[in-house]
């Protein structure tokens, strides 16, 4: 198959299409990419997306394979577990994993998408155009329908493959739902919260006004505030909150007044740090929080949803772009095992992918009520204190859920899914019954046999969900 000259043609010119272009640049296929927005290497482009993001071992994974660890690492800063706020402004931090050489890392969108494009346009083979909207896709005739900004005019591209990674909001994804040539199944979910990006800036020697090298967050229940760094100082602030729900809410808070009372109220001590509050809340848009699941991705050897364009997910895992960046890391694998054709490739990479990201969608809604509530509950902060003390002293026999999707990246999503959810009931259901508990001596022998009776009870569990047919 790839002994053929391929002219690749791809939708989109954010994080997974530029690393997308990049990889197929480096295999030597030719490629060109068509993006609507201008380039962001040369405008600032916000539009209510999120500023930074959360880059972990999965997205690092890709990183390595196309050669840019070094240069990525320059981007990055790490953050080591969670800082957690009260009401009454005391912190206290829980950190990611009880293995020190663990932790994630808050990354500017922008930065990491020019260095792809950049690293991208490297390579003769690989043409980017900016300004280009896609408008439809005939997936049949593999050929897009694209209106240039610019001229104001229509064209017509062809090419033997397409590959769609133009996020939540896939054209290619509508042309497979609206074409009606094959059973399209599509499903898009809402949270009834939303979200509204702000900001604090940095102090006025260029420094942080809060401690660097954590994700900030304020959990209060039913909502929740969170911060993460930005390399200049500043940090990017998210509000998650109910549109029309609880006394606080996105619809209710029209006036300057009554967003100040909600944070003097819910976050005195972050808005000590944010003057401009205000400013930011009245004109930042308010964004929905969706979760997208369709199949098939690929119409036979013409065109492929990757991304978010094929499994949009909420943020709470901060997972989005590392599960984009696996997904290349997958199809390059499959590339190399040089299929007859790419309908069989397609296939080939949609059988091992798919399962892995409907389970980070659903873990993305499980940490979504961790991170508001659950972090501030009691036997929640003692079940993390124990697995932090059984990975720092089991580190080759023990891996929190957390951990197992984060930082183990040589398993699959669902395989971390289905154990960490065991291992996470097994452990508050032995610590409700008062058969552990962290106020004894832990020494390594207790913690041994605290492990011991983990690792009984998550495989009694399994073995349940086994029989009772929910282990797939």
């Amino acid at each position: 198959m790839q002994n053929k000259p391929q002219n690749i043609l791809i939708i989109g010119a954010g994080l997974c299409g530029a690393l997308l272009a990049l990889r197929l640049g480096q295999r030597g296929f030719k490629v060109s990419v068509y993006e609507k927005r201008p380039d962001l290497r040369k405008v600032n482009l916000s539009a209510g997306r999120s500023i930074n993001l959360a880059f972990s071992n999965r997205g690092n994974k890709a990183i390595k394979l196309v050669g840019l660890e070094e240069q990525v690492k320059a981007l990055c800063i790490p953050m080591y577990g969670r800082m957690i706020h009260d009401k009454n402004g005391h912190t206290k931090q829980s950190n990611y994993s009880g293995k020190g050489f663990e932790y994630i890392n808050s990354i500017s969108r922008s930065d990491l998408n020019g260095l792809l494009l950049n690293e991208a346009e490297n390579h003769e083979n690989v043409q980017i155009y900016f300004n280009k909207k896609c408008k439809s896709v005939n997936f049949e005739k593999t050929t897009a329908l694209f209106h240039d900004y610019e001229t104001k005019k229509e064209f017509v591209e062809d090419a033997d493959v397409i590959f769609a990674t133009d996020g939540a909001g896939s054209v290619l994804r509508q042309s497979y739902a609206l074409g009606k040539k094959f059973l399209f199944s599509f499903s898009q979910n809402y949270l009834t919260h939303g979200y509204k990006e702000l900001s604090i800036l940095p102090d006025s020697n260029g420094g942080f006004q809060a401690y660097k090298n954590a994700l900030h967050i304020w959990p209060r229940k039913s909502f929740m505030l969170i911060a993460l760094p930005n390399l200049n100082g500043s940090f990017t602030v998210t509000l998650f909150l109910s549109y029309d729900e609880g006394t606080y809410n996105f619809n209710n808070l029209t006036s300057e007044e009554k967003v100040l009372d909600f944070f003097k109220k819910e976050f005195p001590d972050a808005l000590e740090i944010m003057p401009n509050l205000v400013a930011d809340f009245f004109k930042n848009p308010t964004s929905p929080l969706g979760t997208i699941k369709c199949a098939p991705w690929h119409y036979k050897g013409n065109t492929l949803l990757m991304g978010d364009a094929a499994h949009a997910i909420v943020p709470f895992y901060g997972q989005g772009m590392n599960a984009a960046f696996e997904d290349v890391v997958e199809l390059d694998n499959i590339l190399n095992l040089n299929l007859e054709n790419w309908e069989a490739t397609f296939k080939a990479f949609e059988a091992q992918r798919k399962k892995d990201t409907d389970a980070i969608a659903d873990l993305a809604i499980d940490n979504f009520h961790e991170m508001k509530d659950h972090v501030s509950n009691p036997i929640f902060q003692e079940k993390r204190k124990l697995e932090m003390l059984l990975e720092k002293e089991f580190p080759e026999e023990y891996a929190s859920k957390y951990a197992l999707v984060t930082f183990n990246e040589n398993i699959g999503y669902k395989t971390a899914m289905l154990q960490g959810r065991a291992q996470d009931k097994a452990l508050l259901n032995l610590l409700s019954d008062g058969e552990i508990s962290t106020t004894v001596d832990l020494n390594k022998t207790a913690l041994k046999t605290i492990l011991n009776k983990i690792k009984q009870e998550t495989h009694r569990i399994l073995e349940d969900d086994r029989i009772a047919g929910l282990k797939q």
